[in-house]
């Protein structure tokens, strides 16, 4: 009888023993899945609000004019503009200066290409313009490279619209522009 009891405390003991083991694992468990989320998803922001590498920046001047302007550089990334902007959206033909500069003062992203860009890479920038907002994509002729993406004084050059770059630029600067609010839509309806 006393063995009986000594065992059964025994039994006892080990069962709440296993059951605070169990507890203990699983806590830290979920603890590490925490903190391992909390960690990726501010690994995430950093990446997304950082400034892709190699981007250029300048000092541009707005103000409005119905002239044709000079810019430097090519594409232009600021500046006099026309007072109307260009819609965003993808075009498979060059659009004016003067109205893609309104756009970019608008908070927009201007992607520029090779009119001979390579089709694939020509439909992912078609996809980009498609699925986000104040994207204005367009060929334009004697780029330094394949393509060029441009904001508000800010510009980058890419040698493939495959660039992770590319994507990345494009959230860090959306809306860094002086009217961030303003529509991007006026002249031009995108292909």
């Amino acid at each position: 009888m006393i063995r009986n009891r000594r065992k059964e405390r025994r039994q006892a003991y080990e069962r709440e023993r296993r059951h605070w083991l169990l507890m203990r694992i699983g806590l830290g468990a979920v603890t590490v899945l925490i903190v391992a989320a909390v960690g990726y998803a501010l690994f995430a922001a950093t990446q997304r609000n950082q400034v892709p590498n190699a981007t250029r920046e300048f000092a541009v001047e707005a103000g409005h004019t119905a002239e044709t302007v000079a810019y430097n550089p090519l594409p232009p990334v600021g500046g006099e503009h026309d007072p109307t902007p260009q819609t965003c959206g993808f075009y498979a033909s060059p659009v004016r200066n003067e109205n893609a500069v309104q756009s970019l003062e608008h908070g927009a992203i201007w992607i520029t290409y090779w009119p001979g860009l390579p089709s694939d890479q020509v439909d992912r920038l078609r996809s980009l313009a498609n699925d986000e907002l104040k994207v204005l994509v367009s060929p334009f002729a004697d780029l330094p490279t394949p393509v060029v993406v441009s904001s508000w004084g800010r510009q980058l050059w890419l040698d493939s619209a495959e660039d992770d770059r590319l994507g990345q630029f494009v959230q860090r600067f959306r809306g860094a522009a002086p009217e961030p609010g303003a529509a991007c839509f006026g002249v031009g309806t995108p292909a």
